[in-house]
């Protein structure tokens, strides 16, 4: 993001994310690369969206024996609070932060997806 001080831009870094590393299916990180660039966003920025959308709601229904198979590690960046959340939200319903990050996935409002220029947004 960048700051505007004194008349000058500053490029900053967003101190509201944090780097986060989970296990997530192949499958479905292809499926949202694919709609990040329908919609002109960023898989994380959708996962979030969807995260969003499903603690609003409250409830989750998991069978924990439908996991997909072909989980392969994915490193991106969180809001904060939102991630701190999730993690709520995943030990209250006996699942794991993964599980919770694939579920949402149905829950993504692309109507209200932040858009790939928002990294670059001044404030």
């Amino acid at each position: 993001m960048w700051k505007l001080i004194d008349g000058k831009l500053v490029q900053k870094t967003d101190q509201n994310r944090v780097k986060f590393r989970t296990n997530i299916s192949k499958s479905l990180i292809e499926h949202l690369s694919k709609l990040a660039d329908e919609y002109d966003s960023h898989p994380n920025y959708l996962l979030e969206n969807g995260l969003q959308n499903l603690l609003s709601q409250g409830t989750i229904t998991f069978n924990k024996a439908l996991r997909p198979k072909d989980r392969v590690q994915y490193k991106t960046t969180y809001d904060k609070e939102l991630l701190a959340a999730v993690k709520e939200f995943a030990n209250a319903n006996n699942l794991f932060i993964n599980d919770v990050l694939e579920y949402s996935v149905d829950f993504i409002d692309y109507k209200k997806i932040k858009n790939s220029s928002y990294k670059y947004r001044v404030e």
